[in-house]
């Protein structure tokens, strides 16, 4: 039986992706900082799929914290045959108002520390010549966005990165996929005080709908894939404005 390490697993889209390979009949690596809502999660997936779940209380926030999170695994003497990298966080607000602090974690959780994880365990995923990869990156990849430019920023890394990695992986058994949700029902807006944010008014999809699109693109070895219609008509406008100025002036008007 296959293994799925899964970031961020305790709630939301993580949450959701957890289900979607347990029943699927993956065991499972789960990893967030909350041990007690994750070993809930894994008593819960292993009675009702017969599958084993091992928790790994882990924050990946901090520098060098996806090396420090292989080795808690590789010590563990499990394979991972597909690596999900969903755990991520956004703040909301005007660059100079941004707290340092929060934004350093946010770099090294969104960027750095998935950039850790995908390079060890697409190596030896390269070596075996097996596995998938799935990076959650967000409908913010496609343009700058004012009041939330470091988030926006960080998902425009995930995805170029994936798609790059995707490209020089072709002739491989082993695929890249990013997953670039619009708003959805998770608790991140909350997170990134957003709550009055135009952006979560409507058309916010569920987290399960989400998480059902990001497996199945990840099963069929796609590059990227952009959950609801409404999402693809925007990533696709976005991407064919030739007019910089004019996409971020469009995303101020959503934030």
């Amino acid at each position: 039986m296959k293994t799925a390490l899964i970031t961020g697993a305790s709630s939301g889209i993580g949450k959701e992706l957890t289900y979607q390979f347990a029943q699927n009949e993956y065991n499972l690596i789960l990893v967030a900082r909350s041990e007690g809502i994750l070993n809930k999660l894994a008593e819960e997936c292993s009675e009702k799929y017969s599958i084993k779940a091992t928790v790994v209380s882990h924050d990946l926030s901090t520098p060098n914290s996806g090396i420090s999170l292989a080795k808690k695994i590789r010590d563990l003497t499990i394979q991972v045959d597909i690596l999900v990298n969903n755990a991520g966080y956004g703040d909301h607000s005007n660059f100079v108002d941004s707290d340092m602090e929060k934004s350093i974690k946010m770099l090294n959780l969104n960027m750095v520390n998935l950039t850790e994880l995908t390079l060890i365990y697409a190596k030896e995923m390269v070596n075996r010549n097996e596995g998938k990869i799935l990076n959650v990156a967000s409908t913010a990849a496609f343009q700058p966005i004012p009041k939330f430019g470091i988030y926006a920023a960080t998902k425009a890394y995930v995805l170029s990165l994936t798609e790059a990695i995707h490209f020089e992986l072709k002739n491989t058994n082993v695929s890249v996929t990013a997953l670039c949700p619009g708003a959805t029902k998770t608790g991140f807006e909350a997170a990134a005080d957003m709550k009055d944010s135009k952006l979560f008014d409507k058309f916010v999809m569920d987290a399960k709908t989400v998480a059902k699109v990001g497996y199945k693109a990840l099963e069929k070895n796609k590059m990227y894939a952009i959950p609801g219609t409404r999402n693809k008509i925007l990533a696709f406008i976005a991407n064919a404005t030739p007019f910089r100025g004019l996409k971020v002036w469009v995303a101020s008007k959503v934030t």
